[in-house]
This record gives C-alpha cells, sequence and structure tokens, in this order.
C-alpha cells in the first residue's frame, strides 16, 4: 500500500457538514491500492475510544491518480472526532489522523471537527433542482422593437465583426417566451443588460440604467414579471471586476485626478494625471484602456456596488446574479456580496465565472455555483477523441471530488458561452452535437444552454460565436435537435434528482468507444440506499462504426430517445447504436448499487 498516497484534511472537500447532525468525510487513496478502509469516531468530549463508532467507508470512485472512499457519519452532539482506517489488498494496513499515519490504533492525535454550525451548511436554492439555463446573448437574441435600434444596424443574420450591433433587445426576449418556455428552460441568464457604449455591455457606463439600446428599466421590470408568471426566473450579470471608461467615477478622475474622491475606487492608478492612451492603470486583461479594475476593498465602493446588487434584486425581481471575471476579485468583496444579496433574496443565486476549479469560491460563503468550464472541456475532449472513455470518466471523478456534494449540485454544466466557440462548430457535425446535449442533459449540477445551440448554430471564436438567432432563416435551424433537447429538457422535470443523484459508471471500453453510466436517485453522500432504486442508463458510442450493448442487470428498460436523431433501439436488455450514437434508458427498479471494482 502507497502510505504516502493517503490523504485526508478535517475540511472541504475532504470533510464537510451535510447537515446540523452529520457530517461526510473522504479518504482519497493511491488508484487500485486499497482492499477497504474505515472510519472510527466519537464526540470530542467522549474519551472513551473503546467504545467510539466504526463507519464503513464505500469506494466511490477514481481518477487518474486517485480512488475515493467515503461516509457519512452521524453526529448526534454536533461535535466529531475521528480516525481514519486503510486496509492495503496486500493486507498491510495504516491508520490515519491529524497527526499522520500510524502502524496500530491511535488514542490520540484524532482528527477534529469542532462543531456543525447551521450556518456552515452550504445548501442551494430550492428551485435549483429542477433548473434548465438558457444563455442570452441579448443584441443578438432577437429584435423586437426597431424603434431603439443603433444606427448602423447591422443585416439580421449577417457574420458579426468585434463591434457590430444587430439591434436584439428586451422586447425580443419578451416576444420568444413562448419559444423559450416550450424548449423546457425556467432559468433565463442575459450578459449584461446595463448602459455601455459595446454591442457586449462588459464596460458599464451606468450601473443603474438598462441600455437604451435594449430598451428601458420599465420594460426590464415587465419582462421580469413576465418571466415569473411563467414559473421561469432570470439572473442578470455583474461585472464588478471593473468598470467602463465611461463610467461617472473614472470620468471625474480623468478630469480631478488625485483630487477625485474615487481614485481610490480604481485598484491600481500608478501615476496622475490617468490617461487611456498611455494605460497607466491597472484593466481587465492586459492594457485594455476601455475597462479599469475597480479596487473592491475599497468601502465606499463596496457599498456603491453591494447597492447595484440590491437594487436589481428588490426593484426589478430578478433572481439572482451571474459574476464576471469573479476570480479577480477578493474574497472579502464576495463575502460582503453573498450576506447583502441572501438579505435581499434568500433563494437567489449566485453564479461565478471561473474557469478553473473553483474550492475557495464554494464553500457556502462566497457563490453557489461557477460556470463548470471543466466539465465542457473533458467533455468535447472525449467527443472529439482527444480521451477515451476511461480518461473520461476518471476527469469527471476528479471534478466530482473537487467539491462538497451540495457545490457540486449546484455547478453550472455548459457546453458553449459567447466566450467559445460553437459546440458543434468545436465538434464538427451535428451528430456529435447531440452526443453533447446528451452528456449535457443527464450530468450532475445544472445544465445551461447557449442560445442558439438547441438548433445547431454554427460559430467559431468570439465574435463568431456570437451570431443572430435565426428565426427566420429556416435553412440555419436543425428542428430535428431542436426536438432532441426538448425531449431532454422533458426527462430533466421528470427525472429531478438528475441534479443530485449518483453517478456511476458501468461501461468504459476505449477500444469500441463506449462509455456507459448509471444516474441513481439516491444522492452519492446518502448514509443508507435502497435495496433497488430508480435510475437512467446512458450510452455513448463515440465511434464511427455501428455497435451493439448487453445492458448489465435485469427487467424492464424503457428506451426514453428512441425516434430520435442517433439513438439506439432496444431489444430485452441489448442497445443497438449507430455510428456515433446513444441512447437513455428507464430502469424502474435499479440494481443494488454496486462498488467501483465489479464495474470496471
Amino acid at each position: 500500500m502507497n502510505t504516502a498516497a493517503l490523504i485526508h484534511a478535517s475540511r472541504p472537500p475532504l470533510a464537510y457538514p451535510l447537515g446540523e447532525k452529520s457530517l461526510r468525510v473522504v479518504l482519497k487513496a493511491a488508484r487500485g491500492d486499497l482492499a477497504g478502509a474505515t472510519c472510527v469516531y466519537g464526540d470530542r468530549y467522549g474519551w472513551a475510544p473503546d467504545r467510539d463508532e466504526a463507519q464503513p467507508m464505500a469506494l466511490l470512485g477514481e481518477d487518474s491518480l486517485h480512488e475515493y472512499w467515503g461516509a457519512t457519519l452521524e453526529a448526534p452532539t454536533r461535535r466529531i472526532r475521528y480516525a481514519l482506517y486503510a486496509l492495503g489488498k496486500s493486507g498491510d494496513s495504516a491508520w490515519l489522523t491529524e497527526q499522520g499515519l500510524s502502524p496500530r490504533r491511535p488514542w490520540g492525535g484524532f482528527f477534529q471537527y469542532g462543531y456543525l454550525h447551521r450556518a456552515d451548511v452550504m445548501a442551494q436554492p430550492p428551485w435549483l433542482r429542477e433548473a434548465v439555463f438558457y444563455a442570452i446573448f441579448p443584441d443578438r437574441f432577437a429584435n423586437g422593437d426597431r424603434t431603439n435600434d443603433p444606427a448602423e444596424c447591422m443585416a439580421w443574420g449577417d457574420r458579426p465583426g468585434f463591434a457590430s450591433v444587430a439591434g436584439g433587445d428586451i422586447t425580443g426576449i419578451r416576444q420568444k417566451l413562448d419559444y423559450l418556455q416550450d424548449l423546457g428552460v425556467n432559468v433565463l441568464y442575459t450578459t449584461p443588460i446595463f448602459a455601455a457604449p459595446t454591442n457586449h455591455k462588459y464596460d458599464t457606463s451606468d450601473y443603474f440604467r438598462v441600455d437604451p439600446a435594449f430598451g428601458t428599466n420599465a420594460e426590464f421590470k415587465e419582462l421580469v414579471d413576465e418571466v415569473h408568471r411563467r414559473g421561469m426566473r432570470f439572473l442578470l450579470d455583474a461585472v464588478f471586476n471593473h468598470a467602463g471608461s465611461q463610467w461617472f467615477a473614472f470620468a471625474d478622475v480623468l478630469a480631478r485626478g488625485k483630487e477625485s474622491p474615487y481614485a481610490g475606487w480604481f485598484f491600481d492608478i500608478r501615476s496622475f494625471p490617468v490617461d487611456p492612451y498611455a494605460c497607466n492603470y491597472e484593466t481587465f486583461g492586459n492594457g485594455i484602456a476601455s475597462m479599469p479594475k475597480l479596487n473592491t476593498a475599497n468601502p465606499d465602493l463596496q457599498r456603491y456596488l453591494l447597492g447595484v446588487a440590491a437594487y436589481w434584486l428588490a426593484h426589478a425581481g430578478t433572481d439572482g446574479w451571474r459574476l464576471d471575471v469573479a476570480n479577480e476579485v477578493d474574497h472579502g468583496f464576495w463575502r460582503t456580496f453573498r450576506a447583502q444579496v441572501k438579505s435581499v433574496r434568500p433563494d437567489a443565486f449566485i453564479l461565478g465565472e471561473v474557469w478553473h476549479e473553483a474550492l475557495p469560491w464554494l464553500q457556502g460563503d462566497q457563490f453557489d455555483s461557477v460556470m463548470n468550464y471543466p466539465w465542457r472541456e473533458a467533455t468535447l475532449g472525449f467527443l472529439k477523441g482527444e480521451m477515451d472513455a476511461l480518461e473520461y470518466d476518471r476527469a469527471l471523478t476528479r471534478l466530482r471530488f473537487a467539491y462538497p456534494h451540495e457545490a457540486v449540485r449546484g455547478l453550472v454544466n455548459l457546453l458553449g458561452s459567447h466566450d467559445t466557440a460553437r459546440v458543434r462548430t468545436e465538434l464538427g457535425g451535428r451528430e456529435k452535437a447531440a452526443q453533447a446535449a446528451v452528456l449535457l442533459m443527464t450530468a450532475e449540477g445544472v445544465p445551461m444552454i447557449y442560445y442558439g445551440d438547441e438548433v445547431g448554430l454554427e460559430g467559431g471564436r468570439d465574435p463568431d460565436c456570437r451570431r443572430c438567432y435565426p428565426w427566420d432563416d429556416p435553412s440555419q435551424q436543425d428542428l430535428e435537435l431542436l426536438a432532441l433537447y426538448r425531449r431532454l429538457t422533458a426527462l430533466r422535470r421528470r427525472f429531478p434528482w438528475l441534479n443530485d443523484g449518483d453517478h456511476r459508471r458501468f461501461l468504459a471500453d476505449p477500444v469500441r468507444g463506449l462509455y456507459g453510466f448509471r444516474r441513481l436517485s439516491t444522492p452519492l453522500v446518502a448514509p443508507n440506499r435502497p435495496v433497488n432504486e430508480e435510475g437512467l442508463l446512458v450510452i455513448i458510442n463515440n465511434s464511427g462504426r455501428q455497435t451493439q450493448v448487453a445492458v448489465p442487470g435485469s427487467g424492464p428498460l424503457e428506451n426514453l430517445l428512441a425516434g430520435e436523431m442517433q439513438a439506439g433501439s432496444l431489444r430485452d436488455r441489448t442497445i443497438h447504436l449507430p455510428a456515433r450514437g446513444f441512447a437513455v434508458l428507464h430502469e424502474p427498479h435499479g440494481q443494488r448499487r454496486v462498488t467501483m471494482r465489479s464495474m470496471s
């Protein structure tokens, strides 16, 4: 046994409260190393180790380097101490405590979790469980009011440039709510709508006013009210890492230099006078003079930005915020931001833009979620053949155990955004785009559709990924793909446990390009599981050959996507898959949960 690979610490993501009286603990070990593991635990004030409880740990998954063992410990007094016992396959063993490794059972030095405070239990907004997000770039989604079009609008559907304006607006979004509701989405997110000189509006000039090219504050409020009447929700984009150079505070600094009361609102002004041509101040990116970086540690600026956050929640009734460039803003500000937002709307959703592993922001004191770009990278990598099925499964496992379970079920998975190439273009065709949609809609967490992906809209990197939605051009709409998306969103409504249910690989065949996993209705962290539980089996044929798969288990199966593009046909428990095909099968009463060893 590789004892140097045994890893645990009494903090997230390896130890965290699931509730007021239960603690989740996870042990990492070298992949393939352990025959078993046990957690021995008791009350922190009960110094009688010979009477401690012993909880077997279950093997939960493996990545390229590690395997993960977990247990949920009941703690009636809310105070807990524990030690971990690892048994190697060769018969050797070791105990792991706060003080390191020991060959025999320790009598001190246990891991300590001081107290399970209810305030420390991370909890997602209840409505998130059935959420399907839809991301809109307002200038390119729908033009419903031509009277507010800026001068020199391009023709709708022309290929956009960086500075192109197409005329999309709030009225256009409102006119398409029937379409969005029929698609099955129930949370709308738009990139910034506030006044700004560009088409993307990430260079804010007025945080309290909707850009005139999009409409008015009153029209936006009417849109949000209509969204709510339909049982849907709406998220705005907060650009608090930087402002636009036309914002009043920066304009004052340009005019008055160091005498401006707003000089401290900007992160690093290196000299005065401020000169946008010399760009002698910190900006978003590298020297983007139109986007001066904000100093969010400044108390006056904090009050201003927190006022912005509260205003749109309270006066427009929005349901949360997506936070732009969230990893470049200080943690102290985000903690204060969360307290403000939740005081106005306790069920508001806070979604950070972080493109990498985001544990520092997902421990319950800052964000509810982040945009799960690592999931996108792994999924596209698998479908493009850059990693095989086993590598893909291990990449997903690593992501799953990078966070506490409640954070995982809140992660917003996406196939593309206004900052990436379109998924259909990235993957090179409709069949792969359909497979990607299946993986998106059956993954843990929350799916987000980038506008137009559901009809196969093409586009390379920015600005090509921001093409207009082709409402009046049927030749640009893949109606079969749209029908598949509608079936998939219906699955999210029918099986809301897809948000937080367990994920178990049952097939990973690198030779035939097959990947299969079972989604189970009981969460991974549940202390007790039913002998039989409902499940979905998802199978992807990532090859250019048709094939068939004998589905493990017994009993009836329902082929949920029968008749859709590239969907497989089911005979008894054998699924016949076309090249680059897929299947989603419903197992009303699945098999007893099995270990990773039996599924390999």
